[in-house]
């Protein structure tokens, strides 16, 4: 039976990182995937998605001075397949060559992983031949499929998940959305933004992403219905199911009414489950968690030589937190000592429209642990690079602890280059800095990240634009208890 140092079961973002990793500490490693690699990461989650609301933002820039252009669907979906086209290729031809050029280390298997015990895998190739092969170590790491609900009929075609965007052959006149998290509001945005399809959006709750500040979700509606999109609030799904080729929907509402709407497709998105079906997990004992991921501490299983990283978690479905999993487990099984892997303070990115950054804590997350705390918010029209771009929606926010040393907590910039503002202040909070070094630097100009600094200044009572005069586009307050107070300064 052939041996390795570590197998990988899955070829998606984490587990590809965890291969790389251990080659780097001269291992060997076996890489298997039933698929195709790169995994949902690249054929159908964020890069197809992100290529197509990269386009979408275009398009709405172009219908704003030329209110009748028209998109063509078979441009864009082009532009995707390119895109798919270019990164699987990439990761494919590394493949190839790392098995060429590493000296026997490295091996890939496309076919199924069957888990016989915790250090023998059953490996089944497409032409459904098997083989044993026994490892010191397993990094599991099969990512998550779209949930589906029990009661919808999900063809992928009409009625459809994430997955089935792919099989549209034309912008739906109108489409309905189930589920206002971040991805629904993502494929809302792009499907608005092209400006051929009718939007709705169901939120069960008062409003959508409620894990985020109302002011961040009211700036994300304010757009989305400015697209012409249409948000059913406070609104529960009784049903939903094909009619006649449409999808036909009835809605409660909180106040007992009934609504029945008719479009032409319907995208569920609700989350994912894990992939842990077919694995031979129950022959090892393999505990899960109360979301039905796979339980891990600090992503070793209950298993010692047993690990996981991604989706399969279910913990944060993220690919850069995937990815740093898988890379984190494989220091932990051949490298030094290293500390526990921190997820207070994990960067993210809501392709939204506006984009939406976040790193640290939340206002409401704050407020519903009783933390004290400061907040300075700086409008995108006072940001001279968001003004040249035309581009003024959005606001930059920095919330710090309520003492004279303003620790960062918290930050979100809802806005034009988003992502490109929040890195910095990221650092200052992974590396406990304050906030004095980074509100003197020179900055380039004109730059987003100079609302950053400005936000920074305000904080220090020495910003240019003074939250005493624009009292509508720079805020101070303090909260304490619950309750907010206005302040003129904050030192």
């Amino acid at each position: 039976m052939e041996h390795f140092d570590l197998i990988v079961i899955g070829g998606g973002p984490s587990g590809y990182a965890g291969a790389m990793r251990a080659l780097d500490f001269g291992k060997k490693v076996l890489l298997i995937e039933k698929k195709r690699i790169g995994g949902a990461g690249v054929y159908s989650g964020v890069l197809t998605s992100k290529t197509l609301w990269e386009q979408a933002l275009k398009v709405a820039s172009i219908r704003e001075v030329i209110p009748g252009f028209e998109a063509k669907f078979e441009d864009f979906s082009k532009i995707v397949d390119e895109a798919v086209f270019e990164r699987k290729t990439q990761m494919s031809v590394h493949l190839q060559l790392l098995q060429k050029l590493q000296n026997k280390l490295f091996y890939y298997e496309k076919g199924t992983a069957y888990i016989i015990d915790k250090n023998t895998v059953q490996l089944t190739k497409e032409d459904g031949s098997t083989k044993n092969i026994s490892a010191a170590n397993i990094l599991i790491a099969t990512g998550s499929s779209p949930r589906k609900p029990a009661n919808i009929q999900v063809d992928e075609k009409i009625i459809v998940t994430s997955d089935g965007i792919i099989n549209f052959k034309d912008f739906p006149k109108s489409m309905v959305v189930l589920g206002a998290g971040v991805i629904g509001c993502e494929f809302a945005t792009i499907f608005s933004a092209f400006g051929k399809t009718k939007v709705y959006l169901i939120d069960k709750a008062d409003r959508i992403l409620p894990f985020e500040d109302e002011d961040v979700a009211k700036v994300v509606t304010d757009n989305l219905e400015g697209q012409g999109a249409h948000v059913h609030h406070g609104a529960s799904l009784k049903r939903m199911e094909v009619k006649d080729g449409k999808v036909e929907y009835e809605l409660e509402f909180k106040d007992g009414h009934h609504e029945v709407l008719q479009v032409d497709k319907a995208l569920v998105s609700i989350g994912r489950a894990a992939n842990v079906s077919s694995l031979g997990l129950e022959n090892i004992g393999i505990k899960f968690n109360d979301r039905g991921g796979i339980w891990n501490d600090d992503t070793q299983t209950n298993i010692s030589n047993i690990y996981v990283a991604g989706d399969v978690t279910t913990e944060v479905a993220l690919v850069n937190v995937g990815e740093r999993e898988a890379r984190h487990a494989v220091v932990r099984m051949f490298g030094p000592l290293v500390k526990p892997l921190n997820y207070k303070n994990i960067s993210t990115i809501m392709f939204l429209n506006p984009e939406v950054a976040a790193v640290g804590m939340s206002e409401q997350d704050l407020v519903s642990k009783g933390i004290p705390h400061k907040v300075v918010k700086l409008d995108y029209t006072t940001n001279a690079r968001a003004i040249a771009m035309r581009k003024t929606k959005g606001f930059f926010k920095i919330i710090v602890t309520n003492d004279n040393a303003m620790r960062i907590l918290g930050m979100r910039v809802v806005g034009e280059h988003a992502s490109s503002a929040i890195q910095a202040v990221a650092y200052l909070i992974y590396t406990n800095q304050g906030i004095r070094e980074l509100a003197d630097m020179m900055h380039p100009h004109p730059s987003i990240i100079e609302g950053v600094q400005e936000c920074l200044r305000m904080l220090l009572n020495k910003s240019i634009y003074k939250p005493y005069i624009f009292t509508d586009r720079l805020k101070c307050y303090v909260t304490e208890n619950g309750v907010s107070t206005a302040v003129k300064s904050l030192e």
